[in-house]
């Protein structure tokens, strides 16, 4: 990885990685003193997973988050090409963090519960896994823009609930680690 990377053209400062998920790799950068993140989507196996055109995924899911009306962080740019995307950065702890450091999220459930309805009453799921849900100023923003078809199985209340506390599920989680 270099200390640069390009969108469309525009020179893109990394920072640091800030996650590495199914789809790619998302990295803090800056540009014209903006911190953004900067998404490099990957073509790594997922076995349990399966994947399309991911960039035209990406898309396609953003639009349908922002017609479902929850909080996820603004597209600013998107390179088909060179299969990035760069979008607003969301300052804060992930649900992740919090669990594992031992601080309750029970006051974040509601409104992961508001999430579940809006994107439920759009036929959709999303990925409800700690880490892709960050707390900037008591509100809780869905950072990642992967979207499903509803299903009862993956809905919130059936699998996300599972790791938003320290559960057996989310210590196996964190024994892989």
């Amino acid at each position: 990885m270099s200390d640069i990377m390009k969108v469309n053209g525009i020179r893109y400062n990394i920072i640091k990685l800030l996650g590495h998920g199914k789809g790619g790799y998302s990295y803090l950068a800056l540009c014209n003193e903006q911190y953004v993140v900067l998404k490099q989507i990957h073509h790594e196996p997922c076995d349990y997973y399966s994947f399309g055109n991911k960039i035209e995924a990406e898309k396609s899911d953003y639009e349908r988050l922002n017609n479902a009306g929850i909080r996820i962080p603004k597209m600013i740019d998107i390179d088909t090409d060179n299969e990035r995307i760069v979008k607003e950065y969301i300052e804060g702890d992930t649900i992740f963090d919090m669990v594992r450091d031992n601080v309750s999220v029970e006051r974040f459930i509601g409104q992961v519960r508001e999430m579940a309805a809006l994107v439920k009453a759009h036929g959709l799921n999303i990925d409800y896994f700690p880490t892709n849900f960050v707390v900037r100023d008591n509100l809780i923003y869905y950072v990642d823009y992967e979207c499903n078809d509803y299903s009862d199985e993956w809905n919130f209340e059936n699998w996300g609930i599972k790791y938003w506390t320290r559960t057996k599920e989310f210590e196996a989680y964190l024994n892989e680690q």
